[in-house]
């Protein structure tokens, strides 16, 4: 028969999970639930039957914080929580991401960690995310770690999540130099629709140059990638408006797009081709 649990602290969260984690694998461990916004559509018209341990309670989880070399995103923080918040423009993509999650209902219930662990080809926070090359941390009893995003989510719907542990937070290491992100989503419409491709782009520059890139495709692969051989290209280049001409195909081969109701795979490639440049004309626009 199924449980619902909502624990008021994080303790009480990992006693609970640490309980089912050494059971038989016959039994299958309790779902985390966070804001519930892919658990509860995929289930409409039918009794819930998993053991659900509900984490919105603990109040630990949720927030922004700015510590001396990162910044600290709780787990159950929410895309409106993000898009309201007043940050840096490291931020910027985030925040612009976040405003592309679903409609206002689902950003307000949807949660960052929620959006990781569910591991889709297709989530709007993976690219961005692995542009600012976050890293997760995860708890259980007695052990914490932590993993770079890019380790964490290991296919379509398939994370590095142990029996027993949480997604606590997510970690953004600080810049040096001044940094400008952007995020950028080509779908059949505006708003609430599923990706046809994505693009993350953080730049970092001193004195007009592009001293460090990062660019993290959606969409376009099982898991969402960093092409790091047009970062490799964008390092050292002024930042003007020719940058975005040193995005060139041959930099996207590594991508797998599929075929689907959306778009087949050669558009799909080229649609990531292009947002890309256009993400980077708009950034080097901004140092401008």
């Amino acid at each position: 028969m199924a449980s619902y649990a909502r624990p008021a602290s994080l303790s009480e969260a990992l006693e609970l999970l640490g309980a089912t984690a050494g059971q038989s694998s016959v039994i299958q461990a309790p779902l985390i639930l966070a804001g519930g916004t892919d658990y509860y559509p995929a289930r409409v018209g039918r009794a819930l039957e998993d053991d659900l341990i509900d984490i919105t309670a603990i109040p630990e989880l949720r927030g922004i914080q700015e510590l001396p070399d990162h910044w600290r995103l709780g787990a159950t923080t929410t895309w409106s929580d993000i898009a309201e918040a007043s940050l840096p423009p490291l931020f910027d993509g985030l925040r612009q991401a976040a405003r592309e999650v679903g409609g206002v209902q689902i950003q307000n219930a949807g949660t960052i960690a929620g959006n990781l662990c569910n591991a889709s080809p297709a989530a709007d926070g993976v690219p961005m995310l692995l542009a600012m090359r976050a890293r997760v941390e995860l708890q259980r009893r007695g052990r914490l770690r932590e993993l770079a995003l890019g380790d964490f989510i290991a296919g379509n719907r398939q994370t590095r999540l142990e029996p027993g542990e949480l997604l606590t937070a997510i970690l953004i290491p600080k810049s040096k130099n001044p940094t400008r992100s952007i995020f950028m989503k080509l779908g059949a419409r505006k708003y609430l629709v599923i990706s046809i491709a994505m693009v993350g782009v953080v730049i970092e520059e001193s004195a007009g140059i592009v001293h460090g890139a990062s660019v993290a495709v959606g969409a376009c692969s099982a898991v969402a990638q960093r092409l790091t051989y047009l970062e490799a290209e964008l390092i050292g280049r002024r930042i003007n408006a020719g940058l975005a001409h040193k995005a060139k195909p041959k930099y996207f081969e590594q991508l797998s797009p599929i075929d689907d109701l959306r778009a087949d795979a050669a558009y799909r490639r080229e649609a990531a081709l292009t947002i890309t440049r256009r993400a980077l004309a708009a950034l080097a626009k901004q140092v401008g």
